[in-house]
This record gives C-alpha cells, sequence and structure tokens, in this order.
C-alpha cells in the first residue's frame, strides 16, 4: 500500500476532459473561449491600470473594485492553460500536484472573491449610513488590512482541504470530468473512503461562499432599510444607485454557483457537454462580466477607462 502510496503523489496523471462528445468541434469551440478569455483579461487589466494609475480613483470603494480585478484576473489565468490547451493541442494530461496547485489557485481566487464582495457591501453600507465617517471607518491601512484578512482567510480554509486529497488512494478511472481540477472530480476517482474530504470541502463551501452570502444580504436589507429613510426620493435614487454595479457583481458570481449545484445535483439526466459548459461559465462569467458592468454602470470608472485608452491611443 505504501509503494502504491507513494505512485499517488509523486507520479500519477489525470486526463482532463474538454467538452464530451463535441471533441472534434474542439477547435470551434475554443473560438468562444478565446473571445471570454480575452475580454476577461484586457478588461480587469484595464480598470485594474486605471484605479492605479488615476489619482481621482484613490478612494475604498475603488480600492475593493481593484481587489475584484486582481482575483478574475487570477481566476482566468488559473484556467486558461489547461482549458486551451485542449482545445487547441488536446493536451489532456496533468500531474497530480500540478492538479492540486491549479484546484488551490482557482479555489482561492474563488473564496477570495466571495470575501471582496462582501467588503464591497460593507463598504456600501458604511457610505450611505454614515457618510460622514465614511472616509475615518475605511482608511487605506484598514482596507489593506481586510485585502491581507482575505488572503489569509482563503490560504487557511483551503489548504487542508487539497492537502486532504493526498491522503487517498487513486486505483479507479484516470479521467477528470472538466478542463481544470475539481475537487469533487477528483475525489471521485479515490477508491478509499473521502467522507473526512467531503465534510472538510463542505464546510469549507458553508464558512466562506455560505456566511459571505448571508452578509452580503445583511448588509442590503440595513442598505434598503436605510435608503427607506431617506426623505428626498432623489437623495433615495442616488444612494441606491451606487449599490447597482455590486448588486450586479453579486449576480454575475452566485447565480453561474447556483446553477453549478442545481446541474450537478438535479441534471444527472443531461448531456455530459451541459454540465462542462455551465462548470466553465461559472469560472469566466464573473472575470468576464465584472469590468462591463463597473465600466457601464459607475460613471468615474468608465471616464478613467477612456482617458487611459486616449493616452494609450495618443502615445501610439
Amino acid at each position: 500500500m505504501s509503494t502504491f502510496q507513494n505512485t499517488t503523489s509523486s507520479s500519477l496523471i489525470f486526463l482532463l476532459t474538454g467538452v464530451p462528445g463535441l471533441e472534434a468541434f474542439h477547435t470551434w469551440i475554443s473560438v468562444p473561449f478565446c473571445f471570454l478569455y480575452a475580454t476577461a483579461l484586457s478588461g480587469n487589466s484595464l480598470i485594474l491600470f486605471a484605479i492605479v494609475t488615476q489619482p481621482s480613483l484613490h478612494e475604498p470603494m475603488y480600492y475593493f473594485l481593484s481587489m475584484l480585478s486582481t482575483t478574475d484576473l487570477g481566476l482566468s489565468i488559473s484556467t486558461l492553460v489547461t482549458m486551451m490547451g485542449i482545445f487547441w493541442f488536446n493536451a489532456r494530461k496533468i500531474s497530480f500536484n500540478a492538479c492540486l496547485s491549479q484546484m488551490f489557485f482557482i479555489q482561492l481566487f474563488t473564496v477570495m472573491e466571495s470575501s471582496v464582495l462582501l467588503a464591497m457591501a460593507f463598504d456600501r453600507f458604511v457610505a450611505i449610513s454614515n457618510p460622514l465617517r465614511y472616509a475615518t471607518i475605511l482608511t487605506d491601512s484598514r482596507i489593506a488590512q481586510i485585502g491581507v484578512a482575505i488572503v489569509i482567510r482563503g490560504t487557511l480554509t483551503l489548504t487542508p482541504m487539497v492537502a486532504l486529497l493526498k491522503r487517498l488512494s487513486y486505483c479507479r478511472s484516470r479521467v477528470l470530468h472538466h478542463s481544470y481540477c475539481f475537487h469533487p472530480d477528483v475525489m471521485k476517482l479515490s477508491c478509499t473512503d473521502t467522507r473526512i474530504n467531503s465534510a472538510v470541502g463542505l464546510t469549507a463551501l458553508i464558512t466562506t461562499a455560505g456566511i459571505d452570502s448571508v452578509f452580503i444580504i445583511l448588509s442590503y436589507v440595513l442598505i434598503i432599510k436605510t435608503v427607506l429613510s431617506i426623505a428626498s426620493p432623489e437623495e433615495r435614487k442616488r444612494a441606491f444607485s451606487t449599490c447597482i454595479s455590486h448588486m450586479g457583481a453579486v449576480a454575475v458570481f452566485y447565480i453561474p454557483l447556483i446553477s453549478l449545484s442545481f446541474v450537478h445535483r438535479f441534471g444527472k439526466r443531461a448531456p455530459p457537454y451541459v454540465h462542462t459548459l455551465i462548470a466553465n461559465a461559472y469560472l469566466l462569467i464573473p472575470p468576464v462580466m465584472n469590468p462591463i458592468i463597473y465600466s457601464v454602470k459607475t460613471k468615474q470608472i468608465r471616464r478613467a477607462v477612456l482617458k487611459v485608452l486616449h493616452a494609450t491611443a495618443a502615445k501610439n
């Protein structure tokens, strides 16, 4: 058994899967995915560059937006190599350690995105309910502390979940059902007891996205209560309009997550490619949509991005 365990943790090779049943069309399928990756990488890089270089955006709300763009960039890069490698070169092989590394970073950036969305909800609550103390509550040092706490929280929560996969033996098929390493996917290939792994994975999900979603809802309940107490209809409209972009970001994060959970639980009769496409969309929709939402709905971001683009065009 010890010999098999050594093989498991050092030289085991998994096979990733593109879109089951549509392998002949992988080259064509890669075109929209290529476009989505280009949109995600360029959009988030542009917003991040605009926030860093434009002094008018050096405010708490935009610092949190820069964190969101950073996590979206990390999430896109985490899946880019394996997904496009499968579509373009049929490069399906991935070593066990590389699989664990990819899984860790995908999960880490997902948890960080959830945490940043919660921090942004708190930012909107403070801005609306206590505008006079907004700058003194959310100082630069406090925002930096929140950013560090988000990274530490994700790392401490996910390290046991990923590390526990090393204790398992893998004696079944080596074929994974996604184009990236997905925790439940890897567990299913084990021929040993995975109850501890399942419990740790469920605990990680509940203590991150689960708790975050509850507090985001609570924040908006308090925000709505505060907005409704404002006498002027114009002021109410102005206050609530500052939340529209964040509400869009929350929707594009949680709706694909909930859809993926429903498909895995109730869509067992659905064609395999449906599971794969929804799983890929779950990781790609937030990085693609967040820059679009904030550029369209936030005037300051739109102006800053256009200013950066004009400056770049003038240099060329």
